[in-house]
């Protein structure tokens, strides 16, 4: 919100590396800090207010409400398929649907973000005002990968959250080959917690954190961004690959919802088989350092050109209004 000059004050719920609800009940005192701060923000009534996702992993769609209609002017900002997350998952994820509590922001927001056009078209059954403003990224806060010769093993990478890891699992098939024919190994950028089985003899974990969710994607060959085929998929934004692609790192995905157009414009392959993986994959370690730098380094550009928060900015100033408020 810096770039806007709209003199916003940012507050985030907890900057943890663990999000989850049964991570954050470990910390108490912090969670309570956190729900005070989203308190005295209602009291204060704001003149602008933006909501990004939840306001508060516990709330059942009580804070969202409030928040919003506490707001002269309140917009709701999502670039997930929140709709569809009914809590899926262990005990903590039950008690903590999302899809309740995004049906209740957008109908008490004045104005929707939606990062897509399929969460838009959700969006609209509920709300008169949504406007589309895909997922940005600050392609200058990433580390751009230099050398393109591959490492001694080949190394693979993805970054997400816990939540999300599972998906690896959709091609654990194709990367036990890729691993088995080339000694590829995987860095995982997110927790440190074992949960892919077999695959964990060839994955290397990095912990998330805001510097190495920056700076690690340059040490890797190749980015993955496998999706399963759900509602929740198609609703995805591609800011994973985004992240790939700010870093100049060439990348296999999945082509759902945004992915599909995102490996279009950058000219990387998309794979939807296990035998698809397997080739997209050994496709782009067979190819020269130099072709692999072409590629990452062209989707680099694009990303700084098509999906930057600068190139997005005079959209975001409009959405928010901004040139309605008094310097």
């Amino acid at each position: 919100m810096d770039r806007t000059g709209g003199g916003f004050t940012v507050s985030g719920y907890l900057a943890r590396p663990d999000a989850s609800v049964s991570g954050l009940v470990r910390h108490p005192a912090s969670l309570a800090r956190a729900e005070l701060r989203l308190a005295a923000i209602a009291r204060a009534r704001p003149r602008r207010l933006l909501l990004h996702r939840e306001a508060s992993p516990l709330s059942r769609g009580w804070w969202e409400r409030r928040l919003l209609a506490s707001a002269e002017f309140a917009a709701y900002d999502f670039d997930d398929a929140l709709q569809w997350d009914h809590g899926e998952g262990g005990i903590a994820r039950r008690l903590a649907p999302k899809a309740a509590k995004a049906r209740l922001a957008v109908s008490h927001a004045d104005r929707v973000i939606a990062g897509n056009a399929v969460l838009a078209d959700w969006a609209s059954h509920f709300q008169r005002d949504v406007v589309v403003i895909p997922s940005c990224v600050d392609v200058d806060d990433y580390l751009p990968k230099l050398s393109y010769d591959l490492g001694d093993p080949p190394r693979l990478g993805w970054i997400g959250s816990r939540h999300n890891e599972a998906y690896l699992l959709e091609i654990a098939g194709a990367l036990t080959e890729v691993h088995r024919s080339t000694g590829a190994r995987l860095t995982l950028v997110g927790t440190g917690r074992p949960s892919l089985g077999a695959m964990e003899s060839f994955i290397d974990r990095v912990p998330w954190s805001p510097d190495s969710q920056h700076t690690a994607l340059a040490a890797m060959d190749l980015g993955l961004m496998p999706l399963p085929t759900t509602a929740y998929s198609r609703g995805k934004c591609g800011y994973k690959l985004l992240q790939y692609t700010a870093a100049g790192l060439p990348a296999v995905a999945s082509p759902l919802g945004v992915n599909a157009d995102l490996l279009a414009e950058f000219g990387m392959p998309a794979a939807r088989t296990q035998d698809d993986w397997i080739g997209a994959i050994l496709t782009l370690l067979g190819r020269s350092a130099a072709a692999r730098q072409r590629l990452g380094w062209a989707a680099r550009g694009i990303t700084a050109r098509n999906y930057s928060y600068d190139a997005w900015l005079p959209r975001w100033s409009a959405a928010l209004e901004l040139e309605a408020v008094s310097p």
